[in-house]
C-alpha cells in the first residue's frame, strides 16, 4: 500500500474519532440541564442592539429559575463604532453577532435577532420607522415570539419617545404590537405554516435609574 494511500487513512479515521468523540460537560452543568427539566417557563428579553440586553436578568432568569430564557435583538450592531479595529458596518455586525452568540453560551439564553438595519444614531422611532420597514420587523418580532413560545415579554426601553436612542424606541414599540399580535391567527397568517398563534401572558418594562436621572 502507498504511502499517502496510509497518510490518508489515517487521516480519515482520525477525523472520524474527533466527530465520534462525545461532549463533556461539567458537573454543574448537567445538575443545571436536570434542573431545567422540572421547570416549565419562558422569557423572552427585547431590546434593539447587541449591549443592549441586561444579561444579569437573562442569567438569573436561565440559572437561578432554571427558565428558558431568550434575547430578540432587533439590529446585530452594524451602526455603532469600533474602537479597536477596522471593521464598521456590516463587518462589525458580524463580529457583534458572534459577541452575543457567545454570550448566550455563557448566561444560558437563546439568541434572536430581526431584519432590522443599524443605520447609526436615531433621534425618535418615527425617524426609525422611515428607514425600517416597520411591518416586515413587526412581522420578525410575532415570528419569533410564536417560534419561541415565551411567557413573558421583558422590554429593555419603553414606548415614549424622546428619553433615548430611536432604535431603543422603536424596539420597545414593536415589542408592544407584537404582544397584541402574536395570538391573533388573522395577523401575519402566512407564519401559520410553520407556527402557531401564541399570546404571552404579561409584558414589562425593565426600568432603571437611566430613565429616572432628570427626575
Amino acid at each position: 500500500m502507498k504511502t499517502s494511500t496510509i497518510l490518508l487513512i489515517c487521516v480519515f479515521a482520525a477525523l472520524q474519532g474527533i466527530s465520534q468523540a462525545p461532549l463533556r460537560h461539567p458537573t454543574g452543568d448537567i445538575y443545571q440541564r436536570l434542573q431545567k427539566l422540572n421547570t416549565v417557563g419562558s422569557v423572552l428579553y427585547i431590546a434593539a442592539h447587541p449591549d443592549d440586553e441586561n444579561t444579569q436578568m437573562i442569567t438569573y432568569f436561565a440559572n437561578e429559575l432554571h427558565l428558558r430564557a431568550g434575547y430578540l435583538a432587533a439590529t446585530r450592531g452594524g451602526g455603532g463604532q469600533n474602537l479597536i479595529g477596522s471593521e464598521i458596518q456590516e463587518e462589525l455586525g458580524l463580529i457583534r453577532t458572534q459577541e452575543l452568540l457567545a454570550a448566550r453560551r455563557l448566561d444560558g439564553g437563546e439568541q434572536f435577532f430581526s431584519r432590522a438595519i443599524d443605520f447609526g444614531f436615531s433621534k425618535n422611532p418615527d425617524e426609525t420607522f422611515r428607514k425600517w420597514d416597520k411591518q416586515k420587523i413587526l412581522a420578525d418580532f410575532v415570528w419569533v415570539i410564536r417560534n419561541f413560545r415565551p411567557d413573558v415579554l421583558i422590554t429593555r426601553f419603553n414606548q415614549e419617545p424622546g428619553t433615548t436612542h430611536g432604535h431603543h424606541t422603536a424596539s420597545a414599540i414593536l415589542a408592544m404590537e407584537a404582544f397584541k399580535l402574536s395570538g391573533d391567527s388573522t395577523a401575519f397568517p402566512e407564519q401559520l405554516k410553520y407556527v402557531k398563534p401564541w399570546q404571552p401572558t404579561r409584558i414589562f418594562w425593565n426600568a432603571s435609574p437611566f430613565f429616572f436621572r432628570d427626575a
